[in-house]
């Protein structure tokens, strides 16, 4: 099973054309190089506002917004008033979905996996409606088991959402390999929850610190920095891929 954003779809470059296409007009001098600052920033959300869109604290319109608005004071823009935050939620929403995309090795894997009758399923940490068309608009229609927030009333890394998922493609969580691009709420919260945990590291990230209950969970987090290593790593037509090395 996977998770969805940073994972299977680029959702840091859909959000970087978003903004761009949301706000080009407030901040109309702004280089692609801020707007990568800019993007990185809201992908980070150092404030916690996804996360705690996802306890129930703001509706998800309410945290995109949220989010912007700390971003564009970070920036030094003062303009961000609450008809600006609107049209840009608004604008943003539009053009976001039009810039969904796989990363490049995800097809490769998902051929593999169907060529040896493997089965994949997504688990994700927002609503199943919402990622069912994110999928979609990325050309991911094949991965049809989707295990949203909203189908358990349970996120990562809580073990139900993880279990919800095993139940639905038809495994045992000791069976089942998860990969996410979190440390902590992937791979971690799926060892916790008797799966096999697999941290994919596009970006060479430094493993974030753990508290002392996860330590065994967490040192048994295989890691590996594309998914074009899976395939080994499930002993599909070669020897299991020892990704320990990641993780050191």
């Amino acid at each position: 099973m996977f998770d969805i954003d940073e994972t299977v779809v680029d959702l840091y470059q859909a959000i970087k054309h978003a903004m761009v296409f949301a706000g080009a007009k407030l901040l109309p001098d702004f280089t692609p190089a801020a707007w990568d600052h800019f993007a990185a920033l809201y992908m980070a959300d150092p404030w916690e506002f996804y996360d705690r869109y996802v306890l129930g604290e703001f509706t998800f319109a309410q945290q995109r917004g949220l989010r912007a608005r700390a971003v564009f004071e970070q920036v030094g823009f003062t303009g961000f008033d609450a008809p600006a935050e609107q049209r840009w939620i608004a604008d943003f929403e539009e053009a976001q979905p039009q810039y969904f995309r796989a990363f490049d090795d995800v097809a490769p894997l998902l051929d593999a996996l169907d060529e040896a009758n493997v089965p994949y399923g997504a688990v994700s940490n927002n609503v199943h409606d919402y990622q069912r068309a994110k999928l979609d608009r990325a050309g991911l229609q094949r991965i049809e088991v989707l295990v949203g927030i909203d189908t358990v009333k349970a996120a990562k890394p809580r073990p139900e959402i993880f279990w919800e998922g095993c139940r639905q493609l038809g495994t045992a969580p000791e069976e089942t390999l998860y990969v996410g691009d979190n440390f902590l709420v992937d791979g971690v919260g799926s060892m916790n929850a008797g799966l096999l945990g697999v941290w994919l590291n596009r970006g060479e990230k430094e493993l974030p610190p753990v508290e002392k209950a996860d330590a065994a969970s967490a040192g048994a987090v295989r890691g590996i920095g594309s998914l074009a290593q899976l395939p080994e790593l499930l002993g599909l037509g070669a020897p299991p891929l020892n990704c320990d090395a990641h993780l050191s």
